[in-house]
């Protein structure tokens, strides 16, 4: 295992600017995710890190060792990709210790480490066959297979469970989870499921334009976004963003453009303000109370456990997590309580 370090790393193609000056300390046996949207340059940095794409400029360290000019297979890394990346005319014993043989390891020494990672991963009755006779998730057992028994001082993973239906895949991040807590190596994991992030991580990176937005555990995140890219980015159903008025007699009091308020703990200086709520922080209260406004409901979705509703506020469509089940339907008008403790407050 081994630390890895990026200090000011920037990658560019051609004119345009993919990574800049990104700096990020993973300590040795930390799982870390990197996450953000479509283009953000997660799996660029994933792969300046692999050795698969060059570092315009900055420095990369692993194990404490300088890596800008190290060949891939010289820098103690496995990647596991998206597409598997699996030989389809080797069975999974085949492609699990094709590195390997490659090396010219003793063929009992291959066996003995493909016995043990297909004990780790449960595949042992599946060594003979070939790609097309495996499922999703076990093929994608078998690229894991193939990283593991390299023994490496890091993982990499690139969106690795995005090919699988959300029951695998929910599946597969348990195994992950319980994959890492056995070998405690250390870990960089590509996505941009936030769901796969909060379960996954030990502190998480929220990328967007090739720049770092914030870092920190799942709940510092959760709980105290830097800005409202992330709180808005992490938690599903995602935090509700309003664009509202400090009240002019009543600095504590947000108001919307129909004069009903939001109250908040601390004063505010006067303007506009963008404020963010999540939806399992607002209360549906039987009757009017200080501090809650009235709003139209527009969606009703019952999930079981929860209701989720759609309500709509002075233009604003504001998503609400309810424990209870609602007899509300679209139409009918209800109380909404907001917490004030937990109304996170933005610079517009």
């Amino acid at each position: 295992m081994a630390t890895v370090q990026l200090s000011n790393l920037s990658k560019s193609f051609g004119k345009v600017d993919v990574i800049e000056d990104v700096s990020i300390d993973v300590a040795d046996g930390e799982f870390v995710v990197l996450i953000g949207p479509s283009g953000c340059g997660k799996s660029t940095l994933l792969r300046m890190i692999a050795g698969l794409e060059t570092i315009s400029s900055g420095e990369l360290k692993i194990g404490g060792a300088p890596m800008n000019d190290v060949p891939p297979r010289d820098r103690g890394i496995s990647m596991v990709f998206q597409s598997y990346a699996l030989y389809p005319h080797m069975n999974s014993a085949q492609n699990m210790s094709f590195s390997l043989r490659l090396a010219g390891e003793p063929e009992a020494d291959r066996r003995t480490k493909v016995a043990r990672a297909a004990d780790i991963l449960g595949l042992d009755g599946y060594l003979d066959r070939l790609p097309r006779q495996l499922s999703g998730g076990q093929r994608q057992r078998v690229a894991m297979g193939r990283a593991i028994v390299r023994k490496p001082e890091v993982f990499l993973f690139d969106e690795p469970l995005s090919n699988l239906d959300a029951k695998l895949r929910v599946k597969m991040r348990a195994e992950l989870k319980e994959l890492h807590q056995k070998l405690r190596t250390t870990t960089i994991y590509v996505t941009h499921d936030q769901v796969e992030a909060m379960t996954l991580a030990d502190r998480i990176v929220v990328l967007r334009d090739g720049r770092i937005e914030q870092v920190g555990t799942p709940l510092e995140l959760y709980d105290n976004p830097a800005n409202a890219f992330v709180g808005a980015f992490l938690g599903s159903p995602t935090m509700n963003l309003l664009d509202l008025e400090v009240s002019p007699e009543n600095a504590t009091e947000l108001r919307f453009s129909d004069g009903e308020a939001i109250r908040i703990p601390a004063p505010l200086t006067p303007g506009r303000k963008t404020i963010g709520i999540r939806p399992e922080n607002m209360t549906l209260c039987p009757e009017q109370q200080a501090g809650a406004f009235r709003a139209e409901v527009v969606v009703v979705e019952p999930t079981g456990a929860l209701t989720e509703l759609v309500v709509r506020k002075a233009g604003h469509d504001i998503t609400i997590l309810s424990p209870e089940r609602l007899s509300a339907k679209a139409g009918d008008l209800l109380w909404v309580k907001p917490d004030p403790e937990h109304v996170h407050v933005f610079d517009t």
